[in-house]
């Protein structure tokens, strides 16, 4: 049998995919388990960047507001690139009335620019967040991406966990995220990509107790840390952080991989500036004793395309 990266990179691999995301998009995906690989961690783990980092779209982004609804990310490699390469339209979650079932599904764009700053906006209008009370939806929002230079992906990325609540966000919000999360990461054609921060104690972080719950002995869970540069070099922190990323502390089949995220300082950075700062960094230190295939965002891209 073929490697599966190379099969699913082909063709016939993309014709299944594609059937797949046509099932999704018709929101079957909500009454039968469809293989996906669901980015989740808790607010603040920079899980976020990650589709950004991994599509190379440049996704809205502010500091005070956390991710308020299931995104769908549909990544398709195409022979050539299209006009419009970008469609972006809003799958009603199950709560929904009838009436605003067909007012979200009139929602469809395509959009050349791939700044999403406005069709977020627009969206968040349509899901009745904008000047609302209301924080998290159970809509999905699907923004399907084809170019030459991407591999064949479904990422979900879901609101980040949280426990404490603030004037945003209540404690009654905290167990809506809880669980929406738990519904995506239980359905076993999932992919956990469990995403963990070194800015914060790896015991207090919620989604790798989530993720072992559900997968208990971790047979499609990849555990991802964020934010190395962060760690004081040759601190007990770094060494902890080290040692996870050797799949010893907590062990998952698919194991654990690092990325260096587009932090604030380098946010208006290209892509390309921001793979070559994240190459640089990973070309010292004691990151350089793991395995390259563990390291950066292009090894993250071929280890999750082989896991679906």
């Amino acid at each position: 049998m073929g490697d599966l990266y190379t099969a699913l990179q082909s063709t016939d691999g993309r014709d299944v995919l594609d059937i797949v995301d046509s099932l999704r998009s018709q929101g079957i995906s909500q009454y039968v388990d469809l293989p996906q690989i669901v980015v989740c961690g808790d607010q603040s783990s920079g899980k976020s960047s990650v589709p950004e980092a991994i599509s190379g779209i440049s996704f809205p982004t502010k500091d005070a507001l956390c991710t308020r609804f299931a995104a769908e990310l549909v990544l398709r490699r195409s022979a050539t690139q299209h006009e419009q390469p970008l469609k972006v339209s809003i799958i009603p979650g199950k709560d929904r009335s009838e009436d605003e079932r067909v007012a979200m599904e009139k929602f469809a764009i395509d959009w050349q620019d791939l700044d999403l700053g406005t069709i977020i906006d627009r969206a968040m209008i349509t899901m009745g967040l904008a000047g609302s009370d209301k924080v998290f939806c159970s809509d999905i929002l699907r923004v399907e991406y084809s170019s030459p230079e991407q591999p064949h992906l479904t990422l979900v990325d879901l609101p980040g966990l949280f426990m404490a609540g603030n004037k945003d966000q209540s404690v009654e919000d905290a167990k809506l995220v809880e669980t929406l999360v738990l519904s995506y990461i239980e359905q076993p054609r999932s992919i956990i990509l469990a995403v963990v921060s070194v800015k914060s104690e790896f015991t207090l972080q919620q989604i790798t107790q989530r993720a072992r719950e559900v997968d208990p002995e971790g047979n499609r869970t990849l555990g991802l840390i964020t934010k190395p540069d962060t760690l004081d070099v040759g601190s007990e922190s770094e060494q902890a952080y080290f040692e996870l990323a050797r799949n010893i502390d907590v062990h998952f089949r698919l194991g654990w991989h690092v990325v260096r995220n587009r932090d604030f300082s380098i946010r208006h950075a290209t892509n390309a500036e921001r793979d070559a700062a994240e190459k640089s960094f990973f070309s010292r230190g004691v990151w350089v004793a793991l395995d390259p295939n563990q390291l950066g965002v292009d090894a993250l891209r071929i280890r999750l395309s082989k896991t679906l």
